[in-house]
């Protein structure tokens, strides 16, 4: 899993039919030290996540173990939304002082 910040929503009228109903998040990539990385991904959200958000996502074939997604080409989806982010006892984030 990979720790990400919601960027922005990606809407699309033409899709494949079993994406019908499926919202997509623009996500940017975090590291260890809370910073943005240079990596933009699409996840498909199915935990209602918001611009600005740090959410965990899932990658890869993981990501089509979220109940749903099993026959659906989704590479990367939201699968949490954070509250907080601890390293050795500093605070990374947390949610309730971003608003």
């Amino acid at each position: 899993m990979q720790i990400a910040k919601v960027r922005g929503t990606i809407v699309s009228t033409q899709k494949e039919s079993n994406l019908t109903g499926v919202k997509f998040l623009l996500v940017q990539l975090i590291d260890e030290e809370g910073q943005l990385l240079p990596v933009h991904e699409v996840a498909a959200d199915r935990v209602g996540a918001g611009i600005g958000e740090w959410v965990l996502i899932s990658r890869g074939s993981s990501a089509r173990e979220v109940e749903g997604n099993a026959n659906r080409p989704i590479d990367a989806a939201v699968v949490a939304i954070i509250d907080t982010v601890t390293v050795e006892n500093q605070r990374l984030y947390d949610k309730s002082t971003q608003w």
